[in-house]
């Protein structure tokens, strides 16, 4: 990826981790907001577009779920500016980084579980990745937040894999 640092800091970041070691925990932090934004967009169509004997549950728990994930994309987002670089913010730039897929069409209930339990899955090995490089350079608070993102997407796939059990 090529984000540039942040040229415009008069001062020199210096919390014991060099720059060529941030710039790469960025690289897998733009990764994960990307998955996470994708999926945020692809909770929010299906929390509009979900009908069926289920709807109501459904459209309740998509909701709680890409609220959620709204508040993800700033955390993550923050402690990319806090290493000293930019934080992605365009649609085409989380499109190429992204593993997970959008959905353009409209997919029956059950497939929209099913593609949300792969996102949630999909954002958790995405932040397992990084976690190499954050035990090698110490940094405690990336993997701070990466722990609790995890849990969350973890929780989340189960939650909604039980409301396939049976089918």
């Amino acid at each position: 990826m090529d984000f540039i640092t942040d040229k415009g800091n008069s001062m020199a970041i210096d919390i014991g981790i060099s720059e060529a070691d941030r710039k790469s925990i960025v690289d897998g932090l733009s990764r994960l907001l990307s998955d996470t934004y994708v999926l945020y967009l692809k909770t929010h169509n299906f929390h509009w577009n979900v009908t069926g004997p289920m709807f109501r549950t459904l459209h309740l728990m998509f909701e709680e779920q890409y609220t959620e994930l709204a508040l993800a994309v700033d955390l993550i987002a923050e402690r990319i500016r806090a290493l000293g670089f930019p934080a992605p913010g365009a649609y085409s730039i989380y499109a190429r980084l992204s593993s997970i897929k959008e959905e353009e069409g409209v997919p029956s209930a059950e497939a929209m579980i099913q593609q949300l339990v792969q996102g949630q899955e999909a954002v958790t090995r995405t932040a397992r990745g990084i976690f190499p490089l954050l035990e090698k350079v110490s940094d405690e608070p990336t993997a701070d937040l990466l722990t609790q993102r995890m849990q969350v997407h973890e929780k989340t796939a189960w939650m909604l894999r039980s409301l396939l059990d049976g089918q």
